[in-house]
């Protein structure tokens, strides 16, 4: 039996419709799919998030450090590339979506990632890419002479790792997504607390690169630090293709979504009643339709995306003048910090989970506790809360510097700890709680189901966009902010104005807020089948 007479099997408690095995036949719905294939999908996410963030969490320290870059250049060069990464997932997930299938592209990417992780380790730590000769993968001086040879080559690898990126972020989530039947009550269940477990895998990988990569960037080598994430990823990808026989792979034998959406595109666009188009126009203008009215949410999270991009910056630059230190000699890298808002969030999703879903639940009678829109305004209040404390946190800074006399000396520690910046970190974490989590689910479960790689890949879009928008604005603030004076963002800290920079985004998120709040009030969720179980809907 084919892939196509796979689809018009009835549902039944035996076979699932829809989707088919690693064969291509029906697939059972006891041997395939549920908790014990998507966690072979869950781990592998973990991988990526460790190579990923092994790279990223630190990066604007490589880049101030052995490359010699500026503060506001290398903030600048970390939000353009984080753009790419965010954004190339809607071009990905299209050709993943018509032509090689998620699960094909995962592992294509997963290979990507490993060949691009070898290159940034290579260019990071061989002597032949130094103009000095002084690379090694021991070597951790922030005084070594990067040549062109080496900042090229690390570029490229650094981009290739964004397309790696692209590739794996909507195709793995909805895959393992995928691995849940919407149309069975209990899977139906398991699929919404799937999101939250995926986030809490997701964390779980972040907060060790962060601790142990960076410290050992640090500490140690970078060559090192690029190289352990890169043999991460390569156990991962052996551990994915175990699960190959237990994977439900989902099908369609509709057009490419290319084809759909242009094709739609140009229907709507005529408004053509013709017999032609009766055939198609129906189906393929709700998709679009259903694209369409997710746009004003996406753009009414952007500005949750442009404060999001500080955690991995300014933050981390920040830390690095504060005293760091637990007990005599141990430091805590200044990127480790980072580690806080994954723990939040770990710590978090069960209570959210397990004890304000049932709590809420009792309330609104919805399996989910609250409806996704709720989860995600909850998450852009406290992402304002955020910034503003980090506003309040960073003027302290700036007193204590002030106060003990060293503005001009930005390499010595402030007489100030690293757990004052401990409570925005939190913040982060539990406004990723919220945001972050509904975000993704709001993206699968509202598109059309045929484009769910393209709705995580536009979820995945208001980051790019974020990203972007925060290149721009602090190259746009540091370029007006030199000509009046010192810069908001000058390479001394002391003599920078990143609190302006926070109350400024904190303003822009109340505004962004009040237009999230007006959208969501007139948003019609996508109608879905609906189960009752103790008069408890699943919608």
């Amino acid at each position: 039996m084919d892939s196509t007479q796979a689809l018009l099997l009835p549902r039944s408690d035996g076979v699932v419709p829809g989707v088919v095995d690693f064969r291509g036949g029906p697939a059972s719905r006891v041997s395939t799919g549920r908790w014990s294939a998507a966690m072979f999908v869950l781990g592998v996410e973990i991988a990526e998030r460790f190579a990923y963030h092994g790279v990223s969490a630190n990066l604007i320290s490589y880049l101030t450090g052995p490359l010699g870059e500026s503060t506001a250049g290398a903030a600048a060069a970390i939000n353009a590339w984080s753009g790419v990464a965010t954004m190339l997932p809607l071009l990905v997930a299209c050709v993943a979506d018509a032509w090689l299938g998620r699960f094909r592209t995962i592992v294509l990417a997963s290979i990507l990632f490993v060949v691009s992780m070898g290159m940034l380790t290579l260019s990071s730590a061989l002597p032949a890419f130094h103009s000095d000769g002084c690379g090694s993968f021991m070597s951790h001086s922030q005084n070594c002479t990067p040549s062109p040879v080496q900042v090229a080559i690390f570029y490229v690898s650094l981009y290739l790792v964004a397309l790696a990126e692209a590739g794996h972020k909507p195709c793995a989530q909805a895959f393992g997504a995928d691995q849940f039947d919407q149309g069975h009550r209990e899977e139906s269940v398991s699929r919404s607390s799937f999101f939250n477990w995926w986030y809490f895998g997701m964390c779980s990988g972040t907060a060790a690169t962060t601790v142990i990569s960076s410290y050992i960037q640090d500490n140690i080598g970078w060559g090192l630090g690029f190289g352990i994430p890169c043999l991460v990823m390569v156990f991962a990808l052996a551990m994915f293709l175990l699960g190959t026989r237990r994977y439900r792979y989902y099908t369609s034998t509709q057009s490419s979504p290319f084809a759909r959406l242009a094709r739609a595109f140009v229907a709507l666009l005529r408004g053509s009643k013709s017999s032609d188009d009766a055939e198609f126009s129906a189906e393929h203008r709700e998709e679009v339709s259903g694209l369409l009215r997710l746009f004003p949410i996406w753009a009414t999270c952007i500005i949750y995306a442009v404060i999001f991009s500080q955690s991995s910056t300014f933050f981390t630059k920040q830390a690095g003048t504060l005293d760091r230190r637990i007990g005599a000699t141990f430091q805590v890298p200044p990127a480790a910090l980072q580690t806080f808002i994954s723990l939040t969030i770990m710590t978090f999703i069960p209570v959210y989970d397990r004890l304000f879903v049932p709590a809420a639940r009792r309330f609104t009678r919805m399996s989910s506790g609250i409806t996704m829109l709720q989860r995600i305004g909850t998450g852009l209040v406290l992402a304002m809360v955020a910034m503003a404390v980090a506003a309040i946190v960073e003027a302290k800074r700036l007193g204590v510097a002030r106060n003990a006399g060293l503005v001009d000396q930005p390499k010595v520690a402030l007489p100030m700890s690293l757990w004052w910046m401990v409570p925005q970190y939190v913040l982060f974490g539990l406004s990723d709680v919220f945001a972050m989590i509904g975000l993704q689910e709001f993206f699968y479960d509202q598109v059309p189901d045929a484009l769910r790689s393209i709705g995580l890949a536009f979820f995945l879009s208001i980051f790019g966009v974020g990203h972007f928008l925060s290149s721009f604005l602090i190259s746009a603030i540091d370029g007006a902010t030199k000509k009046s004076g010192e810069s908001w963002f000058a390479n001394n800290l002391n003599r920078a104005h990143l609190d302006y920079f926070y109350w400024l985004l904190a303003g822009l998120c109340a505004v962004e807020l009040v237009a999230f709040l007006i959208v969501s009030r007139v948003y019609v969720y996508k109608k879905r089948v609906s189960h009752h179980d103790n008069n408890v809907a699943v919608m």
